[in-house]
């Protein structure tokens, strides 16, 4: 299954159909919701990862995964969910790994400084969702992963830094390998022929 980002649609991913056609895989795309030719107004963590757990109880099992940015961080909520061992296979594209830091980013493209709207919205969230923003975060639903995990991110991305990535590595995790780039930033990557390969193999 081919998982896309935030404001993007699995026609982006087109380059990886072919070669994992040929290496017998059959393979499902989907839009995510409010995404390019979905229905639908909202995307969120949870929404996303229920159509994953979806497709892959209606049209899986589901067995392999690639997955770019926010889709990496609802495939690995929904791996928290769904029953499965270490032959599962995962690759993650330049994940979103820490909601926390987007939520950082997103008041500091805003200039908002006031920590009473800060908690204010960390509160909305956490009475929406029934969590704490500590919760949407790749790192703790690792506990509870046992695919194979082909973990690949660049030096350069601006919009899920390396920094939270690093955290993770140092955990040392058996089951992650990763892939550090250089130059390729957060969108180049996944459009990368060296990485396509890379990913295809690990497959």
């Amino acid at each position: 299954m081919i998982i896309h980002g935030f404001e993007s649609s699995v026609v982006n991913f087109e380059n990886y159909v072919n070669p994992l056609l040929t290496k017998g895989y059959e393979v499902l795309a989907f839009d995510a919701p409010a995404h390019g030719r979905s229905s639908g107004e909202k995307i969120t963590g949870p929404i996303y990862r229920d159509l994953i757990k979806h497709v892959h109880r209606e049209y899986g099992p589901v067995q392999s995964f690639v997955a770019h940015s926010f889709g990496g961080l609802a495939v690995c909520m929904a791996l928290a969910e769904i029953r499965h061992d270490d032959d599962f296979r995962l690759a993650l594209i330049a994940p979103a790994t820490e909601t926390r830091t987007a939520i950082d980013q997103f008041f500091h493209f805003l200039q908002l400084t006031d920590e009473e709207v800060r908690k204010k919205f960390e509160e909305i969230i956490a009475t929406r969702s029934g969590h704490p923003i500590s919760w949407f975060s790749i790192p703790r639903t690792l506990k509870k992963i046992k695919a194979q995990i082909l973990w690949l991110h660049d030096k350069d991305d601006k919009i899920t830094p390396l920094s939270d990535v690093l955290r993770v590595k140092d955990e040392n995790y058996l089951n992650i390998q990763f892939v550090i780039t250089k130059g390729l930033g957060h969108r180049k990557i996944y459009k990368d022929a060296k990485i396509g390969k890379t990913i295809v193999n690990f497959l």
